[in-house]
């Protein structure tokens, strides 16, 4: 793959014999940030406006628009120990990700006008990606209040989707107040299902191997009266419900209940979800601690044919770090997460590509065009999860589909090392990543910025 530093979006770009996702070899050419042709190979090649463009070789490689990850923690302000908006971000862009939407449980919590706004102004300042930042539900995610939503709306941030992911809003009344005040503007409310009662101390999936070895138990019913709660209660005011980190079998029924009566809601599943089992409970190694945890294989098999069959609308990563302190040590101290940006679309690959379950076009259904429709940012000037198509912006994702990679969690971008396929290998790999046609990834490593005005 031929690569070039291309600053700051300036002058052309002419990506060579690539793979639309999946179907058709053509020639794409960026200028200015946008798709402005896209001709057979070798078409563009005698026309004097391409004369001067970097070349780009996609030979092998197959085009996707830019990914949006509806469900990112970048932890910062206040846990950049773990994470900031920098590392996090870079991170995105290394896993094919032109944009993020960053959950609220930071410190102090994202649930002013101001908070949101310094997190997206961090975002620009850092250009790997577009940041969106999510409104808590309630203030100071303690459940008990409505948080400033009409005013994180009206914000510079324009925030559209809420959520107090970390806790779910155990309060029916309080989560039907809010479904019925986004209702004004258009947003959504994101689920953490997890009935708190049912839940207390539960430190992993309860069933056959909690029993085993000893772990409290956390029942699926915990997840799933929730959801089922909280369809109902969409469907009684009329307004948006999306639900967090789906995890379990009668979840994705319950979800398609829900879509078969009309309801508007809306579902996503972890790479993790995808591949992981609550078998590796097992080896008590607190890198496989996780909300919601790893289920059965049963499980796992529900959630991807719901994927599959569009029960559930997208995959959101929930990347979720954590300093080395609080993953290592003993099991019931350790911090419930994985991080997940870097290698979301290899496990995606694997578990629904490369089974012959998903095609590439669907890939980019539930990973770019699906979350930024749920995320109301597919439109305007900074438009995301848009096709790959004249006139449309240059958000684009090169992969190379026959790479094999090793996870090694040491040499990721993000701050954090608490992967759970640290070791493994996945297939794919991301070459490059085209932010408004400015390359924030070329050959698999990022491309710092030369100028740190807003992207």
């Amino acid at each position: 793959m031929t690569s070039a530093h291309i600053p700051n979006g300036e002058g052309s770009v002419l990506i060579t014999n690539v793979s639309i996702v999946g179907y058709e070899r053509k020639d794409v050419l960026i200028d200015d940030g946008v798709i402005v042709d896209i001709a057979a190979p070798g078409a563009l090649a005698q026309d004097e406006s391409v004369a001067e463009a970097t070349v780009i070789d996609g030979a092998g490689l197959i085009a996707l628009p830019g990914l949006v990850d509806l469900h990112t923690h970048l932890r910062e302000p206040g846990r950049e120990d773990a994470e900031t908006v920098e590392s996090g971000t870079r991170a995105a862009a290394a896993g094919g990700f032109t944009a993020v939407h960053a959950m609220a449980n930071t410190s102090p919590v994202q649930d002013t006008a101001g908070v949101v706004e310094q997190v997206a102004r961090l975002g620009d300042e850092a250009g790997w990606v577009d940041v969106f930042p999510i409104g808590a539900v309630s203030i100071g995610l303690a459940g008990e209040q409505l948080a400033e939503l009409g005013a994180m709306a009206d914000s510079a941030a324009r925030v559209r989707v809420f959520s107090d992911d970390g806790k779910c809003v155990a309060d029916p009344v309080l989560m039907r107040r809010a479904l019925e005040y986004v209702k004004a503007f258009d947003g959504v409310i994101a689920q953490h299902a997890q009935e708190p009662r049912l839940t207390e101390n539960a430190q992993m999936n309860e069933g056959i191997v909690s029993a085993e070895i000893g772990l409290a138990g956390w029942p699926a019913v915990a997840e799933e009266a929730i959801i089922a709660r909280d369809v109902l209660l969409a469907e009684h005011v009329g307004s948006r419900l999306h639900v967090c980190h789906l995890s379990t079998a009668g979840s994705v029924e319950i979800i398609r209940w829900a879509k078969s009566r009309g309801i508007n809601v809306t579902a996503e599943v972890t790479p993790h979800h995808l591949l992981l089992t609550d078998e590796l409970a097992r080896t008590y190694n607190p890198i496989y601690k996780v909300n919601p945890p790893l289920r059965t294989e049963a499980d796992v098999e529900a959630v991807r044919e719901g994927l599959a069959d569009g029960t559930i609308d997208i995959v959101a990563t929930d990347h979720a770090p954590h300093p080395r302190e609080d993953k290592d040590c003993e099991w019931a101290a350790a911090a419930f997460g994985m991080t997940g940006l870097e290698t979301a679309l290899s496990v995606v690959q694997q578990t629904m590509v490369d089974t012959g379950r998903m095609t590439w076009a669907d890939v980019a259904r539930v990973l770019s065009q699906n979350p930024a429709r749920i995320g109301r940012v597919n439109e305007g000037p900074r438009a995301q999860g848009r096709p790959i198509a004249v006139g449309e912006p240059a958000n684009i994702t090169l992969i190379d589909p026959q790479a094999e990679r090793p996870v090694d969690a040491a040499e990721q971008q993000t701050a954090s090392t608490n992967s759970p396929l640290h070791g493994r290998t996945l297939p794919g790999a991301v070459m490059a990543t085209f932010l408004r046609g400015r390359a924030t990834v070329l050959d698999g490593q990022p491309v710092a910025r030369t100028d740190k005005s807003a992207s």
